[in-house]
């Protein structure tokens, strides 16, 4: 793994959005993978200011989403799909037909999976994939546990979990729904880069594990290391225990 650090989320975005607009720029056919979270949102904010006015063409760009919540539809104000539409694509030049998402409110759930796998490899594969990581150390809604899953499935959701993504649900996590569907740890490391970004001290337990630890599915991104093209995005509270 690289690991580069920086002294705070600001830094650490922007350099971040330098290099996928760089690579943007140099293949403007980029099929990008995209996390949710609180993490991105200084990396999002950074992309539609520089993007704006037509500066940078996102039109050939291909996305995909790590996951979305089960239950909820595209339209859906809680839904992922509502929060990137909010941070992103309403102000890039991306084309609709473009966006890749997993459907929460899928007739079948696991069809969509089927389907969301299959769409991925007629896109030829990701080539950049951005990642978060949970506090316990989860990536997408790969949940710590004693085996995970290799391809796009159905993840029931810790209770940890909800309650970190509780703020979009009115701040009652038991409103978050108990289950999501989620990229699997195959299909991210198919991904040809991978980048990791990290901030705050509640990471920093979960940081040092994935990089210094043992390869563990209980600490699903600790799994990275297998991967030959990662880099490591981290501020300075959660290198803290490096």
């Amino acid at each position: 793994m690289n690991i580069e650090r920086f002294e705070d989320d600001g830094a650490l975005s922007a350099a971040l959005a330098t290099h996928v607009l760089d690579r943007i720029v140099a293949r403007p056919s980029l099929v990008l993978g995209l996390p949710t979270g609180r993490t991105p949102l200084g990396l999002y904010r950074e992309l539609r200011e520089r993007s704006g006015g037509n500066r940078i063409d996102w039109s050939g760009v291909r996305t995909f989403n790590l996951d979305e919540f089960a239950g909820l539809p595209p339209g859906s104000e809680n839904s992922y799909r509502a929060y990137m539409q909010a941070e992103l694509f309403d102000h890039v030049s991306i084309d609709a037909a473009n966006v890749g998402f997993l459907n929460g409110a899928a007739p079948d759930l696991r069809v969509e999976c089927r389907r969301y796998e299959d769409a991925i490899e007629a896109a030829g594969g990701i080539d950049l994939q951005i990642l978060g990581i949970g506090a316990n150390g989860h990536i997408g809604f790969n949940e710590p546990g004693d085996g995970l899953c290799a391809n796009t499935h159905i993840a029931d959701l810790v209770q940890e979990t909800r309650e970190s993504n509780a703020s979009r649900f009115g701040g009652d996590w038991t409103r978050v729904p108990a289950r999501a569907l989620s990229m699997g740890m195959a299909t991210i490391l198919h991904a040809r880069d991978i980048v990791l970004m990290a901030t705050g001290p509640e990471k920093a337990d979960a940081v040092h594990g994935m990089v210094e630890g043992l390869i563990t599915t209980r600490l699903p991104a600790s799994i990275l290391q297998v991967h030959p093209r990662v880099t490591v995005m981290l501020d300075a509270a959660a290198a803290s225990k490096l």
